[in-house]
């Protein structure tokens, strides 16, 4: 017997959730993408620019090539060279909590989009520490005021991509939030 289209089926055949039809394939070739680019970037910086050089290209940003062996605002840079090991174990450990968020969450576009942003930016930042021992920084904003600079951290694609994977799952938080409150009473 046939039923109509609009029918529910009269098995018991559990369906599949939203989530589980959705590909993970493509946030993951997203950090995958975003591993390569910051990897030709770094490259192509180290190719042009020696060591501790600088380049203006406006009034308010340079091309450099920096080496951080630290984090973020070269955070304990000046240790004995332990950290690159405690900085790429953060960085992995992170990466797999990533995939397995993206595994349970992968449905949801703009959160699953932020956490590939951050997956490719922090393997970005892994792959120097292993290769290289440092982290390969060359986006050098600055503003001068009463002829005085004053220069942000350098930094690059890699922390470009995660800290727009963190705006975005801000964005995504509060879109939620919101979504939650108009159901509300």
């Amino acid at each position: 017997m046939n039923q109509p289209r609009h029918m529910p089926s009269s098995d018991s055949t559990p369906r599949p959730a939203p989530n589980a039809r959705s590909s993970v394939w493509p946030w993951l070739l997203t950090a995958t993408l975003v591993v390569a680019l910051d990897q030709l970037s770094k490259w192509l910086i180290t190719q042009d620019l020696p060591l501790d050089a600088s380049r203006p290209i406006t009034g308010y940003f340079n091309l450099v090539h920096i080496e951080n062996p630290g984090a973020a605002f070269s955070f304990l840079a000046a240790a004995a060279g332990w950290q690159r090991w405690l900085f790429t174990a953060l960085g992995l450990g992170a990466s797999a909590l990533i995939v397995w968020l993206l595994f349970r969450h992968r449905g949801k576009t703009l959160f699953s989009l932020a956490l590939a942003l951050i997956l490719g930016g922090a393997l970005g930042n892994v792959a120097d520490r292993l290769v290289w021992g440092h982290v390969t920084d060359f986006l050098d904003f600055y503003v001068t005021i009463g002829g005085r600079q004053w220069h942000w951290p350098a930094f690059n694609l890699a922390d470009s991509s995660i800290f727009v994977g963190a705006v975005l799952l801000l964005l995504d938080e509060w879109r939620q939030a919101r979504h939650l409150k108009g159901e509300a009473p």
